[in-house]
């Protein structure tokens, strides 16, 4: 007796096991049938199905079959024979459930490589080979989903517990920060700062990533603005402690000795990435992020990106678009390769011309897209008068917030040290608010005295 080929079991339980055929079916495809006659035979159940919402019988199948005339001979009589030697047999649901699985990864991940090789050969005219890692991609990610969603009635426990588990995040070292995400900053998510050119947009990211680091987090600053020396002489500065005009009349074996010190305090590691203005997009940093893997053992815990309005978009690569378009496009990139990668991402935009002198700037002041705010999670702005920079001081205003609500403390000051690329914690006070005074300071307050009282409390139980 032949042995039974997994496509076989695979047709004859769609025809006569209903639960296992609504539970597979949104996962099968045509083409991944080998025989042509086995895929005459899944479109016909397919589309039998899905028009009466019920499996069709071997006689209706017999009488769909003969009533085409797109088959020739031997593809009639192939697949009539087929489906007469379908029986009713009965086969382990979970095991079943199990092989179908890896039977659609591993003829998925086939029928990619081949179209890849094909593409990579010239044959495809509609595909660039900058399809090709999409195309594997989605190949590797085809399972069949277990989850069919949240029942608000049965699941209200699960739920109790997801509102009191303690989110992973990334914390900052700025009070007010920390206080207005709760914490610091999730995982899967993308935050950008506002800000007019020269305000401090580099500036922040630079601080925060040297934070991260010293925090003990691996941190990946990918730079399509300045160069990786650059970007390094600023972390430098705010880290070594030093103005930056300063750093390079250091002495080397004072220079050495701070970096060596850094590096006994911290577990984390920094790597700067440079990239061409406008020339690099998600797949490049998702190559890289593979590189680091396989090359440095690197996974990062944050990723930083300056700035976002001078990548590029994988989705329309030489494509003529409008600004719109492309920005949120580059956009959601991001925040996929954030949530493919599990870390948070922070970047950066540029403020609208009419926004530039603004010194209360709101959503409607980013450049080039609304689509942008629309996308992320935290956005705020980063505002600087010369009255401001004369006290040191710059502001931040809330202009998007999914962590907290972004009323509270929706404007304060941080102190900012620009010889020193630093940003520090200030006390809000009546000199400070100067701007459309709301006052930040009264729901911050409580927050310091919580926080003062849980530091007192780990210091008796230590």
């Amino acid at each position: 007796m032949a042995t039974e080929r997994i496509e076989e079991t695979i047709l004859r339980n769609l025809l006569y096991n209903e639960e296992y055929y609504r539970k597979v079916v949104p996962f099968l495809k045509a083409e991944y049938f080998n025989e042509y006659h086995e895929r005459i035979l899944f479109e016909e159940v397919a589309d039998f199905a899905s028009k009466y919402d019920k499996i069709p019988t071997q006689e209706v199948l017999s009488i769909n079959l003969q009533s085409r005339n797109d088959l020739t001979e031997d593809t009639f009589q192939s697949s009539l024979s087929t489906l007469k030697s379908l029986g009713d047999e009965w086969v382990d649901f979970n095991w079943l459930l199990d092989a179908t699985e890896k039977w659609c990864q591993d003829r998925a991940i086939y029928l990619a490589l081949m179209q890849s090789i094909k593409i990579a050969d010239g044959g495809d005219k509609k595909l660039s080979k900058d399809a090709i890692p999409s195309i594997l991609q989605a190949a590797l990610a085809v399972s069949f989903d277990e989850h069919i969603g949240h029942d608000y009635i049965e699941q209200a426990e699960d739920r109790y517990d997801f509102y009191h588990r303690k989110e992973e995040k990334i914390p900052f070292d700025l009070e007010k920060f920390n206080f207005i995400t709760k914490g610091g900053l999730p995982n899967k998510t993308l935050n950008i700062a506002l800000a007019g050119t020269g305000v401090g947009k580099s500036l922040f990211m630079c601080h925060a990533a040297a934070a991260a680091l010293t925090q003990n987090y691996n941190v990946l600053y990918i730079t399509c603005e300045m160069a990786e020396e650059k970007i390094a002489e600023r972390i430098d500065a705010n880290l070594l402690n030093v103005n930056v005009k300063d750093i390079v009349e250091l002495p080397e074996v004072l220079f050495n000795s701070k970096v060596n010190e850094i590096a006994r305090k911290t577990r984390g590691k920094l790597i700067i990435k440079e990239y061409p203005t406008a020339s690099a997009h998600v797949g490049h940093f998702k190559a890289l992020l593979s590189d680091l893997s396989l090359k440095k053992d690197f996974k990062p815990d944050i990723i930083f990106v300056d700035y976002l309005n001078i990548c590029a978009s994988a989705r329309y690569k030489g494509a003529i678009v409008n600004s719109y378009t492309y920005v949120k496009a580059i956009a959601e990139e991001l925040r996929g390769l954030a949530v493919e990668h599990n870390v948070p991402i922070v970047s950066a935009t540029q403020t609208t011309r009419s926004g530039y002198g603004n010194s209360d700037p709101d959503l409607t002041d980013t450049s080039e897209s609304f689509g942008l705010p629309a996308t992320a999670d935290f956005m705020f702005a980063l505002i600087s008068t010369d009255e401001l920079e004369q006290q040191g001081r710059i502001m931040v205003k809330q202009l998007k917030n999914r962590y907290n609500d972004p009323t509270a403390s929706r404007k304060f000051m941080v102190g900012i040290d620009r010889a020193k690329m630093k940003l520090y914690d200030v006390a809000d006070d009546a000199s400070s608010i100067s701007i459309d005074s709301e006052d930040p300071g009264e729901d911050f307050a409580q927050f310091q005295q919580t926080q003062n009282r849980l530091s007192k409390f780990a210091e008796w139980n230590v």
